[in-house]
């Protein structure tokens, strides 16, 4: 890694990058499950400690080299109980959390918020900036009419659709980062970080780690957002992830090397409904209001796990054109989109800046 990339979350929120359950299980293991989300396996290598906890509506697993570290366990619950803490922050089902306060009560007037959240909601904006608004973390509303909050998808009628998006997109909120605070500008705007908040906890509980003396670590919240510091023993180098099929979760499609790095895959595989032939996937074009056709899945490997998180979704948002214009300019960030084949079931891949040495593809 480059002196210039962000190694913690400060460094992410503060937007430098390379651009000029109370329990938890430990065993060893082969980790070769199956899965059901967008990235598996974060070893297909055998002999790892695996410390666990569910948090965030998943599972988040950290990986040590078996007997590498005496203080492993006791380091991976301290880093699972600040992913605890921050999901107690940026939860918006929870009414006593910092952000459902803030959403309840920044549309009448300015609220000041901790530091690392209001630096997080700076950090989403610029996101959302750099790719034409394709991640927006006020879009929470057009997946209420939409139905995909609930898990229950449904078609909107064109009035719902329209007054969703009269209430979202960053000019509505009102960032004053002298007093520290956000003033919505519309009352009925609502902020969602569900889009970056599990990146954003693995590159806070990996930060932890690493203060306790642990650099060989992989970590995953949902293994479909891994972060990776050091180097699994059983292997020359890093930490290897698989990428496996969006229609076909068994399949795995491709390996990935991760060295001090992160990943984050979306898809469209966990929720969909069938509209006049056509599958609409839960993953929403927040200026248009629809769900986001044309990519079946896309994974981002970039330093942060917050901004892999973000990226991916805006990048499945975005299609491949836009994304290949966003890539020329961001030569850091490799990204894989898996997009329909001209063959029925099958799927081909459009990448942008991939680093050959990390990427192994398996045959088909």
């Amino acid at each position: 890694m480059s002196p210039s990339e962000p190694r913690s979350r400060r460094d992410f929120l503060r937007g430098r990058t390379a651009r000029g359950g109370d329990s938890a299980a430990k065993s060893k293991q082969n980790l070769s499950g199956d899965n059901q989300d967008a990235s598996t396996d974060p070893t297909t290598r055998p002999y790892l400690m695996t410390v666990s906890r569910r948090a965030m509506a998943c599972e988040f697993q950290a990986y040590f080299n078996a007997g590498q570290y005496t203080q492993a366990e006791e380091a991976a619950l301290a880093a699972f109980d600040l992913v605890e803490q921050i999901e107690s922050q940026l939860t918006i089902y929870r009414p006593e959390s910092e952000l459902s306060q803030l959403n309840r009560h920044a549309g009448d007037d300015s609220v000041s918020v901790e530091l690392n959240l209001f630096e997080l909601l700076q950090r989403s904006f610029e996101i959302g900036a750099q790719t034409d608004e394709a991640f927006d973390i006020t879009a929470g509303p057009l997946s209420k009419v939409w139905g995909f909050a609930r898990r229950e998808g449904r078609v909107p009628e064109a009035s719902e659709l329209s007054a969703a998006l009269a209430h979202i997109g960053r000019p509505l909120v009102q960032l004053d980062g002298q007093q520290q605070t956000v003033h919505y500008l519309d009352p009925q705007v609502e902020i969602n970080l569900g889009g970056i908040g599990k990146g954003y906890a693995l590159d806070a509980a990996v930060e932890s780690l690493e203060s306790d003396g642990l650099s060989d670590v992989l970590l995953h919240g949902g293994k479909s957002s891994v972060v990776a510091r050091g180097r699994n023993a059983d292997l020359e180098r890093g930490w290897v992830v698989g990428l496996v099929h969006p229609l076909n979760p068994k399949q795995r499609l491709a390996e990935v090397t991760l060295i001090d790095k992160a990943l984050s895959t979306s898809g469209s595989g966990t929720q969909s409904i069938t509209h006049q032939g056509r599958r609409l996937g839960h993953i929403l074009d927040p200026r248009t209001g629809w769900p986001a056709e044309g990519v079946l899945s896309a994974t981002v490997v970039t330093a942060s796990a917050a901004e892999a998180d973000a990226l991916s979704t805006a990048l499945f948002v975005m299609g491949v054109d836009r994304a290949r214009e966003f890539c020329q300019s961001r030569p850091e960030v490799q990204v894989a989109l898996m997009v329909p084949d001209e063959r029925q079931g099958a799927v081909r891949m459009e990448s942008f800046n991939l680093a050959a040495d990390d990427w192994k593809f398996l045959d088909r």
